[in-house]
């Protein structure tokens, strides 16, 4: 799974409906760019791509008083909610994901409810045993990676990011469990958080990269 879909959607539905350069600007107020794929160029591509999907609906907005070409604002689809949470349910609960995949789940977990939320993550921590019990089959941590020579390494390497994964989604699962953060049907999920960037407000973790997409 790529994260650019899941961080393009969330953003989409944040606002309800944005214009590209909107998508753009709250992804690098987020960060994304320097943890994700989330650059100028593989955002507008995957905004065309899923209007194309049918996942976003484009509409064209008339050029304002003061100037400037027409832009395209989207707004997602059923078929984009639908794949929208697919993306992020999957991203949640598979043990192999991407660093950036689990971190733009974790960005958007809030618009699940509470106990959904728990399910996937406790279904995660199972995976995650499950596939170091499959590693484990060929290898004992106990008697250490040299045994097979410098091999070793990588399924002691694996055996290391399993256990510490497993520790970190228990983590979370407690945090959760003990009423942490505000989940959809709780009430607002980003209440007290600058979750978007209003039109036309200034973005202080901008890059300033131009690219012709921001025009459109």
């Amino acid at each position: 799974m790529s994260a650019i879909r899941l961080l393009v959607l969330g953003a989409v539905r944040r606002h309800g409906r944005a214009h590209g350069y909107q998508v753009r600007n709250d992804l690098e107020y987020w960060g994304a760019h320097e943890w994700s794929n989330a650059k100028p160029g593989s955002i507008y591509h995957a905004l065309k791509q899923m209007e194309k999907q049918g996942l976003l609906h484009a509409h064209e907005i008339a050029p304002s008083t003061a100037g400037g070409p027409p832009r395209t604002e989207y707004e997602m689809t059923a078929k984009g909610t639908e794949e929208y949470f697919r993306l992020l349910r999957g991203a949640l609960t598979a043990y192999d994901q991407k660093p950036d995949v689990l971190a733009a789940a974790l960005g958007f977990i809030v618009d699940l409810e509470r106990a959904e939320a728990l399910e996937l993550l406790r279904d995660r921590v199972r995976a995650i045993q499950d596939w170091r019990k499959a590693v484990t089959e060929y290898y004992t941590p106990e008697e250490g990676p040299g045994r097979l020579g410098h091999i070793g390494e990588i399924m002691n390497l694996w055996v290391h990011s399993a256990d510490a994964g497993a520790e970190w989604t228990d983590g979370l699962i407690r945090r959760l469990e003990d009423g942490a953060y505000t989940f959809a049907g709780e009430g607002e999920p980003f209440s007290g958080v600058h979750a978007v960037l209003a039109e036309g407000e200034r973005n202080p973790y901008a890059t300033g990269e131009r690219h012709p997409g921001d025009e459109r």
